[in-house]
């Protein structure tokens, strides 16, 4: 399994190679319409886009012209832009994007606390439908302020995400149980495979799906070593049972903090029917849930139709 470099100063982040040029779609089955990549990332470059110094690695120049030809290549409709940790709480090339693509693009940002109203108004009216959390990689806003978080997310009809290993959940678990907005786990839990279902992290991931967390089946090479990822197999068949209607799939393009391959986004596509032999299951994954929870689905009235737990 490849894992985060330890938090490094600017002039030593080790940089991490970008993805495959070539991407491809999947070999095992044909992309639905309506598809959603649930997680990717548009990265600039400094001066203009500055990297945060306490970041655990220095990515190449992800375009966004690049990410759309990457979901034109294997087939989806629509994507989904995460702010990447490296550049910190500067989200403007994530939302310039989104608003030159707006039908076809969400976005979840990382924000801090206390800006003026407007300045939400703003991010929700680019795109953004959701606030990360992240306690990986540096550059991220963790969780000692969640409290706070969660009213502003309740206020903007958002949700969270949670970018964390799941063995810190039996600790968060409690905390994230009366979140009374949604919430989504990144990367099936971001831990090694090899060491299973079992373990009391990812026993707590099932039971928080299954209660009414969503959990984002993606990040196969974060997990295992190389296609088709096959450790993996266990963890995303118990997820998708635990929660067939909160489960979602994202490419995490252009795949930064890997250094051991070059990541195409066919290979994960493949794994995922693996994971998902049901085509009907997987279309859920790919279609249904996404749309909803990420407000690409129109209601009758035309309005879109974003879920929220209470």
């Amino acid at each position: 399994m490849s894992s985060a470099h330890p938090h490094q100063d600017q002039d030593s982040a080790p940089a991490c190679p970008g993805p495959d040029p070539q991407p491809r779609a999947p070999t095992s089955f044909e992309v639905p319409t309506g598809a959603v990549d649930t997680h990717a990332h548009v990265i600039g470059l400094p001066p203009y886009y500055p990297f945060v110094a306490a970041r655990s690695y220095t990515p190449p120049e992800a375009k966004p012209a690049k990410y759309l030809e990457m979901l034109d290549a294997i087939g989806m409709t629509y994507g989904v832009l995460i702010q990447v940790s490296v550049h910190g709480t500067d989200d403007r090339l994530m939302r310039e994007t989104l608003r030159a693509n707006q039908q076809r693009l969400r976005g979840i940002s990382v924000l801090p606390l206390g800006l003026p109203a407007s300045d939400y108004d703003k991010a929700a009216s680019s795109g953004v439908v959701g606030l990360r959390l992240n306690v990986l990689y540096g550059g991220g806003i963790g969780y000692q302020d969640l409290d706070e978080f969660e009213a502003l997310a309740r206020d903007m009809n958002w949700h969270l995400q949670f970018l964390l290993d799941v063995r810190e959940l039996p600790d968060l678990a409690p905390r994230l149980s009366r979140l009374k907005v949604p919430f989504i786990i990144d990367h099936m839990g971001h831990f090694p495979a090899t060491l299973g279902g079992q373990t009391p992290g990812f026993q707590t991931l099932i039971g928080l799906v299954r209660d009414g967390g969503w959990v984002k089946l993606s990040g196969a090479y974060r997990l295992a070593e190389a296609p088709p990822y096959s450790e993996t197999i266990p963890l995303a068949r118990a997820l998708a049972e635990a929660a067939p209607g909160r489960c979602v799939w994202g490419s995490d393009w252009p795949h930064v903090a890997h250094w051991s391959s070059i990541i195409n986004v066919g290979d994960l596509l493949d794994t995922l029917a693996m994971w998902v032999p049901d085509e009907t299951l997987r279309n859920r994954i790919l279609v249904d849930n996404p749309q909803r929870l990420y407000g690409f689905r129109a209601s009758s009235d035309g309005v879109n139709d974003k879920v929220m737990r209470s």
